[in-house]
C-alpha cells in the first residue's frame, strides 16, 4: 500500500512539532488569565445556518460541512434546498460566543470577559500561511462600550506578541474606525448602497496597483473622483497620526473629517494612556471585511517585507442581538497559530526543542540506569516506579544494551536533568547532566537527593 499522506491543509504532530504548538498555546492562555479573561469552549461543529447569520452566505463555500444521518427528512431538505448541510464544523468561534452569551445573558455579569483556544477548519486553498484546519485564539469583552474596553483588547493581543519576544519593530497594531470610516466616505462622494464596496477597496488597497483599484472600483460601480484619489494616495502617508492619514484627502472635506474621525482620538488616548503607543498606529486602510463590525477595528501586521496579518479584530455591537440576546456591545480579536509560528520562527524567536520541552515542564528529571549487574537490574523497575509515585518525571532506557556510556548518552539526548544510576544494593552514582558533576554514595541518601534537588 502507498504511504498515506494527511488530508491536503493539515498537519501532523509529533513530539517536537506538538510542544512547539504548545508552546504557542501556554503563552495564550497564560497571558489571558492575566488580562483578566475567563476561558469557555463549544461544540466543534455547529448548525450551518449559525455562520450564514453572521457571515451572510459567502461563508457557506469555507465551511466543512456535515449530516448527521439522523436529521429529518423536511430539516435535511430545506438546508439542502439553501446549498448546505445541517451541520458544518466551525469555521471561527465568534458565532458559538454569541449564541452562548445570548442564551444566558441575563446571568452573566457585565463586562464579561471570554477567551477561547482551539481548532477552526476552512475549505479554502492551503497556502502558506493558511490551511484548511489551523489554531484559533479568540479573547472577547461583552457589556463595555468604552473606548477602554478597545484598548483593554489590543493590549492582551500585545501582551502576547510581547510576551514571545515580538517588538514594535517587529509588528505594528494598525487601527482605526468603522463608523468614522463609513462617515469619511460618504463625505468623499460614496453614496449609502456602495458603502460595502468602498470598504472592501478600502481592505485591499495595499495589494492592488493604483490600475487594479481604478478597475475593481468600475466593477462595483464606484465612481466617487475624491473617494479613488483616496485611494491611490501614495503609500507609506499614512504614518500613524489621523493628520498623515487625511493628507490627501480635499481641503474641503479634511476639516470636516477630522470631526468624524474623533473616535480614533479617544481610541489613541486610551492607547497612550496603557503605554501602548508605541505597538500601534492609525491607518484608514484597516477596514476589515466583516460586515459586522461597527466601531473601532484593528490588524496586527509584520513589518517588513512579508507583512504578514498576525491578528485581528474589532468592536461588533449588534451581533449578540442577531443571535437573540439582548442589545451588548462587544469587541475582540482573534489569532491563528500558523502565521504566528511563521513569523516567530523566522526571526529567531521560538526557543530551541530542549528549552520548548523544559519550559511544558516535559524535561524529564532523572533518567534512571543499571550499571549492568543483575542486583542492579533488578532494583531499576522498582526505583523508577517509587520516584515516579514521588512526583518525579522518571524515565529509563529502552534498549537491552549494559554500556552505561551509551546509557548515559541516551539520558543526555532525553535532555534529563540527573542520571541516577544503580551501582547495587546499597550504592548509587547521581550525575548532574547541565554541569556534570557527579557523586557516589548510599542508594538511599542518593535518592533523597535527587528527590530534593527536583522539589519532589
Amino acid at each position: 500500500m502507498p504511504t498515506v499522506q494527511p488530508p491536503n491543509g493539515t498537519r501532523d504532530f509529533y513530539p517536537t512539532e506538538l510542544a512547539r504548538r504548545r508552546y504557542i498555546e501556554r503563552a495564550w492562555r497564560e497571558v489571558s488569565v492575566q488580562h483578566g479573561f475567563d476561558e469557555i469552549d463549544g461544540p466543534t461543529f455547529e448548525h450551518s445556518e449559525l455562520y450564514a447569520v453572521k457571515s451572510g452566505e459567502g461563508i457557506l463555500s469555507e465551511l466543512f460541512m456535515a449530516f448527521s444521518g439522523k436529521d429529518k427528512d423536511e430539516k435535511l431538505r430545506a438546508s439542502l434546498a439553501e446549498g448546505r448541510a445541517p451541520l458544518a464544523l466551525r469555521p471561527e468561534f465568534t458565532p458559538t460566543l454569541a449564541r452562548m452569551f445570548a442564551a444566558r445573558a441575563g446571568e452573566l455579569a457585565r463586562p464579561t470577559r471570554w477567551f477561547w483556544q482551539n481548532s477552526c477548519f476552512r475549505a479554502e486553498r492551503p497556502q502558506r500561511g493558511r490551511l484548511r484546519e489551523f489554531l484559533q485564539w479568540n479573547c472577547d469583552i461583552l457589556g463595555d462600550a468604552s473606548p477602554q474596553a478597545d484598548v483593554e483588547a489590543i493590549a492582551c493581543c500585545v501582551g502576547l506578541l510581547e510576551r514571545l519576544g515580538l517588538t514594535p519593530a517587529d509588528v505594528k497594531v494598525r487601527y482605526s474606525h468603522r463608523t468614522a470610516l463609513g462617515a469619511l466616505i460618504t463625505e468623499l462622494g460614496v453614496d449609502e448602497t456602495h458603502q460595502d464596496a468602498a470598504f472592501v477597496l478600502l481592505d485591499r488597497r495595499d495589494k492592488l496597483d493604483n490600475a487594479d483599484i481604478e478597475a475593481m472600483a468600475f466593477e462595483f460601480g464606484v465612481h466617487s473622483v475624491a473617494f479613488l484619489n483616496f485611494l491611490k494616495r501614495p503609500r507609506g502617508r499614512d504614518s500613524g497620526t489621523i493628520d498623515a492619514a487625511l493628507d490627501s484627502t480635499p481641503l474641503e472635506v479634511r476639516a470636516l473629517a477630522t470631526l468624524l474621525l474623533a473616535p480614533l482620538e479617544a481610541v489613541g488616548g486610551e492607547l497612550a494612556s496603557a503605554g501602548l503607543e508605541a505597538w500601534c498606529e492609525v491607518d484608514l486602510n484597516v477596514a476589515r471585511g466583516l460586515a459586522y463590525y461597527t466601531g473601532m477595528v484593528f490588524e496586527v501586521h509584520e513589518t517588513g517585507g512579508a507583512m504578514r496579518a498576525v491578528a485581528g479584530g474589532g468592536r461588533y455591537d449588534k451581533l449578540i442581538e442577531t443571535f437573540g440576546g439582548p442589545a451588548t456591545p462587544a469587541v475582540g480579536f482573534g489569532m491563528g497559530d500558523v502565521v504566528l509560528g511563521l513569523v516567530l520562527a523566522d526571526r529567531g524567536l521560538l526557543p530551541d526543542d530542549k528549552s520548548v520541552r523544559a519550559a511544558l515542564g516535559l524535561r524529564p528529571g532523572a533518567f534512571v540506569i543499571s550499571n549492568g549487574t543483575p542486583e542492579a537490574d533488578a532494583l531499576l523497575t522498582p526505583t523508577v516506579s517509587a520516584l515516579r509515585r514521588a512526583g518525579v518525571h522518571a524515565r529509563r532506557s529502552g534498549k537491552s544494551t549494559k554500556n552505561v556510556g551509551k546509557l548515559l548518552k541516551d539520558a543526555g539526548d532525553a535532555n534529563a536533568r540527573f542520571a541516577l544510576i544503580i551501582e547495587g544494593a546499597d550504592e548509587a552514582t547521581l550525575k548532574d547532566l547541565d554541569i556534570g558533576v557527579q557523586t557516589k554514595g548510599p542508594r538511599g541518601a542518593q535518592i533523597d537527593a535527587l528527590k530534593a534537588a527536583l522539589g519532589a
